[in-house]
């Protein structure tokens, strides 16, 4: 059995970790190793929905996604390559019930620097000329919102951190975290054990399970979600904007080569990462483009291309937990990220690296999502 030595272990190399990673390398003060059990961007992050925006509902969250939009669009500087970015607009579209929610959640983020502002229906219907608005009382207009290749977003951050001195240790199974008189001393592997002072677990829904043995209970739920891509017609051949329609229910945003990606905003039942069902129910394929064509009827006999499923893990607030671990000495977490950890990771990685060097996140103020 090998033994190593880093500064700072990360476990899981999926974009929050590989952004980690990342701000820590660049640094230049840190050994940097990254823990992988399957390969870079092998588990959930592949199969997010990658839509780049900042209008989330926590003031914490919006501000990580407006910091976040700035790196994505610098992503060629950053890293050498691109990422995918491609710009298609989000509009949050709400009925009378839920308008005035919507119109606070836009001034709200607004008030934090986001380029976001509200729309009457026949102003969303000046932007998208296809749509339906008649069932809209007010929209939320971001112009800037955009989708990423969520693998090689990954990808090519993770070659770049290999290029800053970070090593990655794919097919590496954690079977433990070592902790020794309330301080991390390394962690146990397939592989043999690291010796590190420091544990940051980017492990999305696997996070849960490597603090149990450590008493410490997150309550994360895992709940399985699924995507589905339909082929446009010829009316929307040259795209549309991506909507959030809190009427019908659904998400979705052009994809490449002429699709369309659509999700329900709800997600399905609890499942277990390591065993769920990854293909897409014809039951779901027919509500979602039921729900997508009443807002763009024209999608009402889209071709059914491919779909896939995933696994978010969703804390009891129903936002991120980021931060130390209060009872144990150099363990850090970013967990609950739900369908924000892609959106979120480049300023979270920023925050993570900051508290682990620093001891407090500059970036942005992450203390009102911390462990409780």
């Amino acid at each position: 059995m090998s033994r190593l030595i880093a500064d700072v272990v990360i476990v899981g190399a999926g974009i929050v970790g590989c952004s980690v990673a990342y701000h820590l390398a660049q640094q230049r003060k840190a050994r940097v190793l990254i823990v992988e059990k399957s390969a870079i961007a092998g588990g959930m992050t592949k199969r997010s929905g990658a839509l780049i925006r900042t209008q989330l509902a926590h003031p914490v969250e919006a501000r990580l996604a407006i910091a976040s939009v700035k790196f994505f669009r610098q992503w060629k500087e950053h890293t050498g390559a691109n990422c995918g970015y491609t710009p298609t607009g989000l509009a949050i579209v709400a009925g009378e019930e839920h308008a005035a929610r919507l119109r606070e959640q836009t001034a709200r983020v607004q008030a934090l620097g986001a380029n976001v502002q509200t729309l009457a229906p026949d102003e969303l219907r000046s932007l998208q000329p296809t749509a339906r608005v008649n069932d809209v009382a007010l929209a939320s207009y971001e112009p800037d919102a955009a989708f990423v290749d969520p693998l090689l977003a990954t990808q090519t951050l993770a070659a770049r951190v290999k290029e800053l001195g970070g090593v990655f240790k794919t097919g590496t199974f954690v079977k433990r975290i070592r902790v020794e008189y309330g301080r991390v001393t390394g962690i146990e592997t397939s592989v043999g054990v690291i010796e590190t002072l420091n544990v940051v677990l980017c492990a999305g829904v696997w996070t849960e399970r490597l603090l149990q043995p450590l008493k410490i209970e997150l309550g994360l739920q895992t709940r399985r979600a699924q995507l589905a891509f339909f082929e446009r017609s010829a009316d929307l051949k040259v795209g549309h904007l991506a909507f959030e329609d809190w009427i019908t229910g659904a998400h979705f945003r052009p994809h490449s080569f002429g699709l369309t990606m659509g999700a329900l905003n709800a997600t399905d039942e609890d499942a277990n990462p390591d065993s769920f069902d990854e293909s897409v129910s014809s039951a779901f394929i027919n509500d979602v483009q039921q729900r997508v064509a009443t807002r763009l009827p024209a999608m009402a006999h889209a071709r059914f291309v491919r779909g896939h499923s995933g696994v978010y893990d969703i804390s009891p607030t129903g936002h991120a937990i980021v931060g130390r671990v209060p009872s144990i000495g150099g363990l850090f977490v970013a967990t609950g990220l739900h369908n924000i950890g892609l959106t979120i990771a480049p300023a979270l990685g920023a925050c993570l690296a900051e508290l682990v060097l620093d001891g407090e996140a500059r970036t942005v103020d992450v203390s009102a999502l911390g462990v409780a």
